[in-house]
């Protein structure tokens, strides 16, 4: 019996359940070019307002997982992954995988690129010379078998369906479906081959999903398609009332990183994060007894310097200079208009509009509009002050790096206006709830 698209979209429109056999059939199509785009439109219109069950999630996954090629890997230990739903000033991924990878974990990381206010880990890396980060597939897997970990974007051959979908949803207002978000997310990293998955879905004001239980909603979902599908997976709600490092935009959070794995920063919310999501992969791939003692490892790993021979290992074999760490000042793109941003008076810092500075970013050239657009990965914010810190003439709050002056003013007057000063806050929690099968 031939499936056809519209019958299947017309089953979802009017609120029925599809099975995995006519989920499969539209999938297949849509890779094909049997399915066209405005066919996938409705499709993803149709789930955004009827939702999907449970196993529809699955069945949705899993098609998309196959539409192109699964790795699989034989490594004398586990494959592990973390992603995060965005944020600003999160530079996690970068520390977090050569951190797990020194404790005996493979973490074959395929990451994204900026769009909207949050920055994308690719473009991170984008700063660094000669770092491929689209190399091919047995460069990927060589890499993370001889280093233990490599972060790469994803390419043609993964997931083909999901890149073809994410475009046609980012045109149709059909992002924020949780159904479609948890298949676009989990049909990758499917496809990755992993054996454990660590979800960092955040919260707040610098958040992709800003309300608490929307947070938990998506949260609850990627742990049960995950493991629906196979892939034991656990997932953290984290704080993003606040930038997570003092540094938002491309070469400032790589440089930032450098410094949190050589130890000549360790600020502590960045640290928690990172210790609390790379302890939860250790417990996950069976290299700690549980998440405590995969904390424990993590930060030795971690004081003692092997995250940072490993992270520097992994720009060498992807490309990278080989001194890439011990050099970092000599390498990375610098902007040439430099200068701090001071309030408008003087007190403690009451709350941040967060999502406003991941803008500022934008606007200064850190991020894109469109996919298309190009990134300056000179610019960006430094030295941001947290919530809670008093700021006065001698701290300001941030530091920006732009092109030229009035990209530089302008950025002063968005994070001015993304600062609320007033009385103390009371202390929130930094990571909320984990989520479990």
């Amino acid at each position: 019996m031939t499936l056809l698209p519209q019958e299947i979209i017309r089953a979802k429109r009017d609120g029925g359940a599809l099975d995995a056999e006519r989920i499969r059939a539209f999938i297949e199509g849509l890779t094909a070019g049997r399915v066209s785009e405005g066919q996938a439109a409705a499709f993803a219109m149709a789930v955004f307002f009827r939702g999907m069950s449970l196993e529809e999630r699955v069945a949705l996954t899993q098609a998309m997982m196959r539409s192109g090629e699964v790795l699989t890997w034989d490594l004398p230990g586990p494959v592990l992954d973390k992603h995060s739903t965005g944020g600003v000033g999160d530079a996690v991924s970068l520390a977090l995988a050569p951190a797990v990878a020194a404790c005996g974990g493979y973490v074959p990381m395929i990451s994204g690129r900026g769009l909207g206010h949050t920055g994308g880990t690719l473009d991170k890396f984008d700063s660094i010379p000669g770092y491929a980060t689209q190399p091919d597939i047995a460069t990927f897997r060589r890499v993370t078998r001889e280093v233990g970990c490599a972060i790469i974007g994803q390419t043609a051959d993964l997931a083909p369906a999901d890149k073809r979908l994410y475009s046609i949803r980012d045109v149709t207002a059909t992002v924020e479906s949780v159904d479609l978000i948890t298949a676009s997310i989990l049909s990758k990293k499917l496809a990755a081959g992993l054996q454990g998955l660590v979800m960092d879905v955040k919260f707040g004001s610098g958040a992709f999903m800003s309300e608490t239980q929307g947070a938990r909603e998506l949260a609850q979902s990627l742990v049960s398609v995950a493991n629906g599908a196979g892939l034991p997976t656990s997932a953290l709600l984290t704080d993003m009332n606040e930038p997570l490092a003092s540094a938002a935009g491309n070469a400032v959070e790589m440089a930032y990183t450098v410094d949190y794995l050589t130890g000549k920063r360790r600020e502590p919310r960045f640290h928690a994060v990172t210790v609390a999501l790379a302890g939860e992969m250790l417990a996950l791939g069976g290299l700690a007894l549980d998440p405590a003692d995969g904390a424990r490892r993590i930060e030795a790993a971690i004081e003692s310097g092997r995250a940072a021979e490993t992270f520097s290992a992994m720009v060498t074999a992807l490309g990278g200079p080989s001194d890439f760490v011990a050099g970092i000042d000599r390498y990375l793109p610098k902007a040439p208009v430099i200068r701090p941003v001071h309030a408008e008076g003087e007190g403690i810092v009451a709350g941040i509009a967060t999502r406003d500075i991941g803008l500022a970013v934008v606007a200064l050239g850190g991020g894109r509009t469109r996919p298309e657009d190009t990134v300056d990965h000179a610019v960006g914010l430094t030295d941001l002050a947290p919530v809670g810190e008093r700021v006065d003439p001698s701290r300001p709050l941030a530091i920006v790096h732009a092109r030229d002056e009035a990209a530089a003013e302008a950025a002063a007057r968005a994070v001015r206006a993304a600062y609320r000063l007033g009385d103390a806050p009371g202390d929130r929690p930094l990571v909320l709830e984990r989520i479990g099968a």
